[in-house]
């Protein structure tokens, strides 16, 4: 049977070899691998797929969330814990809601790192920086919540979006031009406040969007 791999990316040599050493504790039978870079904490994620990836959203080039989206799209059964000293709490709800499992504030003594990590590894969705001074349970919006402000066609979109379709593809499935799609796309990137392409599919992926939950749909409409 195959270790359980953990990542842990970070460029602070430091920082990195402590959460090392928690994750260690924490799961000693794990395969623990170290990347200073994105790069090689992508490969690593692609040579074998992660249980668990610890990573420092100041890594990102681009905004702090677009990154986190496309980790989660790439590795969705994937444990994805930030730890960051970015603890804004617009960043730290966005990175959240793009798919991270945890937020880990690096300004936290290292005890209440660990426990942290501890909460995060046994699934408990975790946001703790040290302003907050306790565990705060994230809870994600609903779809419904989350969709409303979508027209019928922009939330059409967005699930043909989810199933990985291009313009193109979008464009004959729906009987429209596909300039008519990227206005739609844009449109809904603006009202969902997102980035990228990338961002939205993982979002609708997260809340069941896609050809799955559309054939769940149909399916239970014919009963």
């Amino acid at each position: 049977m195959q270790q359980e791999l953990f990542i842990v990316a970070d460029d602070h040599p430091l920082f990195r070899d402590g959460l090392v050493r928690l994750l260690t504790q924490a799961r000693p039978q794990a395969l623990i691998r170290e990347a200073a870079t994105l790069d090689e904490a992508l490969q690593l994620a692609r040579a074998q797929t992660p249980a668990g990836i610890l990573l420092d959203l100041m890594y990102s080039s681009d905004n702090a969330w677009a990154s986190i989206a496309d980790w989660r799209l790439e590795f969705p059964a994937s444990l994805l814990v930030v730890v960051s000293m970015c603890e804004d709490p617009l960043v730290v709800e966005r990175v959240m809601s793009q798919g991270a499992s945890a937020f880990i504030g690096k300004s936290l003594p290292p005890s209440e790192v660990a426990e942290a990590l501890t909460a995060a590894l046994n699934g408990e969705p975790v946001v703790r920086c040290a302003s907050q001074g306790s565990f705060t349970a994230y809870e994600p919006p609903t779809a419904a919540d989350c969709f409303s402000s979508l027209t019928a066609r922009q939330f059409e979109v967005l699930q043909l979006i989810t199933d990985g379709l291009s313009n193109k593809e979008i464009a004959q499935i729906l009987r429209i031009s596909p300039f008519t799609v990227r206005i739609h796309v844009s449109a809904l990137l603006g009202v969902l406040k997102l980035s990228s392409r990338s961002a939205a599919a993982a979002l609708g992926a997260r809340h069941g969007l896609g050809a799955a939950s559309r054939s769940a749909q149909v399916r239970e409409g014919e009963r």
